[in-house]
């Protein structure tokens, strides 16, 4: 039978548990000095005042007043670590020897994907229908519909991409919206764009390809609806251009380096943290560790635990980038 609570490193001074658990409960090799709630912390040892509370193998707060082996650690006894200016400084750390194992495992392993122009790799072959301008939302909503059941077995789908912006920005927040644009457009899992404007707005189709840069004429089509006299009719005849070039798409197989993994987050809950996340972090350590990447977001969830990524840092300069962000 599983124990109703977990260690999740061999580093730690405290156990999660997984199920309330009553007074006296064994816990790890001590017992429980009061009721411990699940998903709460309880210490596997006597942890000084001012001492750190380990939890993942790495400190997440201190202890503001002794805490004896066995008693629940919570906000009545530790203080967070989040305090005032950190002077921070580079100290590279390994790999935990878990993580160096599996990336030195599918280090030569493969996958199958769609090599693309620009140097990237997909993992999909969609098409999709990049709005300059969030007045066409609807407009793309439509064409992706209509022409979902004729793209079948030509691409994995054909999706639009809705948002409110393109119109009425300006400076650095017009400039932004565009970039994230013309990355959507670049993206190796689009093998082929539709890019729909409107034709008034700032983010026209022509200031927008300032910014797109080079594209591939046969993949990137472009369709301002106030120049056209059906622009569903219109839309959809490009969007069929586009699919004559998905379908001569085939997955080769591809090295693990060419490999690049986006992490979001899909509504934490209180058991996420040993769960999905130390998972997830293996799975990046071999990613990387076999030469591939994987994509950090939600920059505000790092802070606390800012320290370990620091010191993960391929190089200083690197460091440096991380310290300035």
């Amino acid at each position: 039978m599983s124990e109703p609570f977990v260690i999740i490193s061999p580093m730690d001074n405290v156990a999660v548990a997984l199920q309330d658990l009553p007074e006296g409960q064994s816990i790890g090799g001590v017992q429980a000095l009061g009721s411990i709630p699940a998903g709460h912390k309880a210490a596997l040892r006597d942890i000084a005042e001012g001492e750190e509370v380990l939890k993942y193998g790495y400190p997440i707060g201190k202890a503001f007043k002794d805490i004896r082996a066995g008693e629940h650690v919570h906000t009545h006894n530790m203080k967070t670590l989040l305090s005032g200016t950190l002077d921070y400084s580079y100290a590279p750390a390994e790999n935990s020897p878990e993580s160096a194992a599996l990336g030195d495992k599918i280090k030569n392993r493969s996958f199958m994907g769609y090599p693309r122009s620009g140097g990237q790799t997909g993992t999909r072959n969609e098409i999709w229908i990049i709005n300059t301008v969030g007045c066409v939302n609807k407009t793309a909503e439509i064409l992706s519909r209509r022409m979902e059941k004729e793209g079948e077995g030509q691409c994995d789908g054909i999706f639009s991409f809705s948002h409110p912006f393109g119109c009425s920005q300006l400076g650095d927040d017009h400039r932004t919206t565009q970039t994230i644009l013309a990355d959507l457009v670049h993206h190796p899992n689009a093998g082929a764009v539709l890019v729909l404007g409107l034709g008034c707005e700032n983010n026209n189709i022509p200031e927008f390809k300032k910014i797109l840069g080079d594209y591939d004429e046969n993949r990137v089509k472009f369709l301002a609806t106030q120049d056209a006299e059906d622009e569903i009719e219109e839309g959809c005849a490009l969007i069929r251009e586009l699919l004559a070039q998905t379908a001569q798409d085939k997955r080769v197989e591809c090295p693990a380096t060419d490999l690049v993994a986006g992490m979001k987050c899909g509504g934490s809950d209180g058991l996420s943290g040993i769960t999905a996340n130390p998972l997830l972090g293996l799975f990046t350590d071999a990613l990387t560790g076999a030469g591939g990447s994987s994509i950090l977001t939600e920059v505000p969830e790092m802070f606390g635990a800012e320290t370990i990524l620091m010191n993960r840092c391929v190089n200083e300069d690197v460091f440096d980038q991380t310290v300035n962000l």
